[in-house]
């Protein structure tokens, strides 16, 4: 199954932290490109944050210094440490893998942040 699978998201107040995490079959994590989006309501869906199969990581500004993206070869899995939340950061969040010309996405998961 190429299609990448999130779970850990929910309800946060501001100031909190969440960890998501995508895991996906096979070498796929770690042989391939894999990218955090978001997409809040109303809104285009953006990137957050990404790390490419030889480790380069790439942050959207608004999350530079909150947000870690790491990748566990072993479990098949790459997470996003959110932390220091602000309501902004409310979206569904979706992992993406990368296989060559085409995109794998997972179903999203939603990320409320609010008091």
């Amino acid at each position: 199954q190429v299609q990448p699978v999130e779970s850990g998201g929910g309800l946060v107040q501001p100031g909190g932290s969440l960890r998501l995490s995508c895991a996906a079959s096979g070498s796929i994590v770690s042989g391939n490109t894999m990218g955090w989006y978001r997409q809040a309501p109303g809104k285009q869906r953006e990137f957050v944050a990404g790390i490419s199969r030889g480790g380069t990581i790439n942050y959207v500004d608004s999350v530079k210094g909150r947000f870690t993206i790491s990748r566990d070869n072993a479990k098949n899995t790459v997470y996003l440490q959110m932390n220091s939340l602000k309501p902004e950061d409310t979206a569904v969040y979706y992992c993406k893998a990368v296989l060559g010309r085409l995109d794998y996405w997972g179903q999203g998961t939603q990320v409320t942040v609010s008091s």
